[in-house]
């Protein structure tokens, strides 16, 4: 697919599981099982799925999953498989280097999404992309460095803390367009300052749904997680973005979603629920 100047490549970087009651919150299990399997822990299986965006000028990553920098423990806590998935090959498939990518905008510093910024080079931690530069928000970047009880486990510093001392982070402040065809959506319910970019030439558009879409089952205004701080304020950001992108006939893209990349949306005398599958 192509909007604008960008070809979009979606790349899974690696399989995981999370617990299938801390991602459908209220949600009883008799309904949300119907749609992810669940395993003898309860966990449902789940992907990390980035955007590769390539333009004349810019090859853009738009989160970076997991990464690699597991111990087996966390691996098997998490069921973390990142060997068939790892970026750097999977760029690699497509004629790209790591030090091709100009650009990296990173949705927020939870693990699952900024994971693959940094690798070990023996027993040092480097930057993954090296020219690249790194886009988070600033109320992220605050707490993801003074993180609370509820998500601290979330925030790993071996995942930023590098980029910051090489000079490879960008701090922003507002929603803002940050290149051309792409705007930054900003909401909060799931994590402070979490940043959604809408890619769009006025013709076609796709957000990226980051963890306040993470699979199409959480399009439905009442499906959201336990994670979610706010979830609340979650529930209102959906109320607020939904109807326009309903309007604009957008795509969602699902970093999370191990079924399904992207699908327009319908509205039904339910709400607006998810519509037809698209696999770019």
């Amino acid at each position: 697919m192509n909007i604008g100047p960008y070809k979009l490549t979606p790349i899974i970087t690696s399989t995981f599981a999370l617990d299938g009651g801390a991602m459908f919150g209220v949600v009883p299990k008799t309904m949300w099982s119907k749609q992810a399997e669940v395993d003898e822990f309860n966990r449902i299986n789940m992907v990390t799925r980035t955007l590769l965006l390539e333009s004349e000028d810019k090859k853009i990553l738009i989160d970076t999953g997991n990464g690699d920098k597991w111990s087996p423990r966390m691996r098997k806590i998490f069921k973390i498989e990142t060997e068939t998935h790892i970026l750097p090959l999977s760029l690699n498939r497509h004629g790209i280097s790591v030090e091709d990518i100009t650009d990296v905008i990173c949705t927020h510093l939870h693990f699952d999404h900024v994971g693959g910024n940094t690798r070990f080079d023996g027993d040092q931690i480097i930057p993954t992309f090296p020219n690249a530069k790194h886009w988070i928000q600033e109320e992220n970047w605050q707490l993801a460095n003074h993180p609370h009880e509820k998500d601290r486990a979330s925030y790993l510093a071996e995942n930023w803390q590098v980029l910051a001392e090489n000079g490879l982070l960008e701090i922003l402040k507002s929603e803002q367009e940050l290149f051309n065809s792409i705007q930054l959506e900003i909401v909060h319910g799931h994590t402070a300052g979490q940043q959604l970019p809408l890619i769009s030439d006025g013709t076609t558009t796709l957000m990226y749904g980051g963890d306040l879409f993470p699979l199409k089952s959480h399009i439905p205004i009442p499906w959201v997680m336990a994670y979610d701080n706010e979830p609340l304020r979650s529930i209102a950001e959906k109320k607020r973005i939904l109807p326009k992108l309903l309007e604009q006939d957008a795509l969602i893209f699902f970093e999370h979603d191990p079924q399904l990349i992207a699908c327009k949306l319908t509205s039904t005398d339910k709400g607006i629920v998810g519509g037809e599958n698209i696999q770019l």
